[in-house]
């Protein structure tokens, strides 16, 4: 009875309620945010993670993959439970996501989670799908996405990839950021890190994969397929220590 009198007094009292609502949402937004600070110590270094960041066309295809709202339907969280492992693969580790500005782990699936999605189907398959989703799986509620194949916007690539790095991501701008990536991710990786190359990159990475089968420019559909190969595809699972997976989790 009592407890209800004081309950009772707080809803009731309007400036009291504002200070408390406040200070729930302070809370709870510290709880949120403060282990961020400490990232580097919250994402062990396990063998066969070698995690790295996306390159500039994979980096614009998830801006698409973002933009259009697939993370609605999709997530990129395989949860560490049986049924999920023999669905999906293996479950999804910390160090996998160090990256990825925002995360998509997502908390709703209308379609499946595509944290192993890289490799599992053809750049053909992918194309059709997004084009056309029931013409691959006729069950699909997916919407089509015709207008990927559209020119890929690159005007403000640099301005991007920008800011990731002002968040953390390790995109180089100097030569001496440029070699301190080819000491933690090799030569190869460090060119596509580099800010300056960004377009030649893109370029270069769209003609050689051709995800979209049209050589003549670089789409929309090449950068997002691009990004949906990649994913799941940095973890070497055959070299991973699922006892110290345990420990690190």
């Amino acid at each position: 009875m009592r407890l209800n009198f004081k309950h009772e007094w707080i809803e009731t009292n309007i400036g009291l309620m504002l200070v408390l609502t406040m200070l729930a949402i302070s809370v709870g937004g510290l709880v949120e945010i403060a282990p961020l600070f400490f990232i580097n110590k919250t994402v062990e270094k396990v063998e066969g993670i070698n995690v790295r960041p996306y390159t500039p066309l994979e980096q614009r295809g998830r801006d698409i993959y973002t933009r259009e709202g697939c993370y609605t339907c999709h997530s990129q969280m395989i949860r560490p439970f049986v049924d999920e492992k023999l669905r999906y693969g293996h479950y999804s580790l910390a160090a996998e996501s160090q990256y990825d500005h925002p995360f998509q782990w997502g908390s709703k699936r209308t379609g499946p989670d595509l944290a192993r999605v890289g490799g599992k189907y053809s750049n053909e398959w992918h194309v059709q799908h997004l084009i056309a989703p029931r013409s691959m799986v006729p069950e699909s509620v997916m919407p089509n996405y015709p207008w990927l194949m559209q020119n890929l916007d690159l005007s403000d690539l640099e301005g991007r990839m920008k800011a990731l790095r002002a968040v953390g991501v390790p995109y180089s701008l100097t030569e001496a950021e440029r070699e301190a990536n080819v000491e933690k991710f090799g030569a190869e990786v460090a060119a596509q890190l580099h800010i300056p190359d960004a377009k030649k990159n893109l370029v270069e990475q769209a003609n050689l994969g051709n995800y979209d089968g049209n050589k003549a420019g670089v789409s929309e559909m090449d950068a997002l397929v691009a990004y949906l190969q990649v994913l799941g595809t940095m973890v070497d699972f055959t070299k991973v220590n699922e006892d110290e997976l345990v420990r690190t989790r």
